[in-house]
């Protein structure tokens, strides 16, 4: 018998049979270290202390990060003038927007162009009448908690920013899957005290 037929199993698949190949000694050793490892992975990121796991490592990233960034603008109040500030100044409206891709898209849509929630880029509005009723929708919750409160999930800096977000959108009339809801209302009323209009920026090179 030849080394090639000694090397033959004794499978046979419709005539065609198999060399006995088998696995090499550090494969079979790396696959048993793997699960040995897992173990302790999932022990210590996963039934450790908190903070461990990659995504709790995000979320506190991501805190210490607004934290930092807010000690620049305080906090906000949720009321007309800052609504209205905020919805022109292209640094803030960014985390605004952050914010509602973070929480809201599943029901108004990447763009706010509405999902299971109302389109939000339209004129018509069934919980607002002024711009400021953006953010009590936000904080309070609208329609049954259909529509959740955020005002316990959200730093209140993050509630006026994406309220001054989804007041910013208003007016692209983005096509979405539903109609136009409740009533049209008139433009937002944009007037503010001279002290909460945003600063002009000045261009890159000529300040």
């Amino acid at each position: 018998m030849s080394n090639a037929e000694k090397m033959l199993t004794d499978h046979s698949y419709d005539g065609i049979q198999e060399y006995d190949n088998p696995l090499p000694g550090w494969w079979k050793w790396l696959f048993v270290g793997s699960i040995v490892f897992s173990f302790f992975y999932l022990m210590y990121f996963h039934m450790g202390a908190d903070g461990r796991s990659v995504l709790e490592e995000y979320d506190t990233a991501v805190a210490a990060n607004l934290r930092q960034q807010f000690q620049e603008i305080g906090e906000l109040k949720p009321d007309h003038d800052t609504i209205v500030k905020y919805s022109h100044d292209p640094k803030w409206l960014v985390v605004g927007q952050s914010v509602f891709k973070s929480n809201c898209v599943s029901c108004h849509g990447t763009e706010g162009q509405g999902l299971v929630g109302p389109n939000l880029t339209d004129n018509f509005y069934k919980n607002v009448s002024k711009i400021e009723d953006i953010s009590k929708v936000v904080a309070e919750g609208a329609a049954g908690q259909a529509m959740p409160a955020w005002k316990n999930r959200l730093h209140p800096n993050e509630l006026v920013l994406v309220s001054s977000y989804v007041a910013a959108i208003r007016g692209k009339n983005l096509p979405g899957p539903k109609g136009q809801e409740g009533k049209e209302i008139p433009a937002w009323d944009e007037s503010v005290t001279e002290n909460e209009k945003p600063a002009p920026t000045t261009p890159a090179g000529k300040g």
